[in-house]
């Protein structure tokens, strides 16, 4: 039993550094597509969320994707390209 818990515990480790590796990568994402955004050119800028909106409205929710999935995806896309963080 001791083994079990302790080898759950490891397991419970090893997720919770790939979930914060995953919140640095997503965080540094964030970072340079904010920059990029604010060097941009105000058309240039609009034109390309209104791009990334219009393939949005695309996309469909499937077995693997889930519609909560989707929504989720787009309110952080709309969130990330219309209120970049400073």
């Amino acid at each position: 039993m001791k083994n079990l818990i302790s080898e759950l515990l490891s397991k419970l480790a090893e997720k919770e550094e790939e979930s914060k590796e995953f919140v640095a990568q997503i965080e540094a994402l964030e970072i340079v597509v904010t920059a990029m955004l604010c060097r941009m050119d105000k058309n240039d800028r609009q034109a390309m969320v209104t791009h990334i909106q219009s393939a949005l409205n695309e996309v469909r929710p499937t077995e693997a994707v889930t519609e909560r999935d989707t929504d989720l995806l787009k309110q952080y896309l709309d969130k990330l390209l219309t209120q970049p963080r400073n």
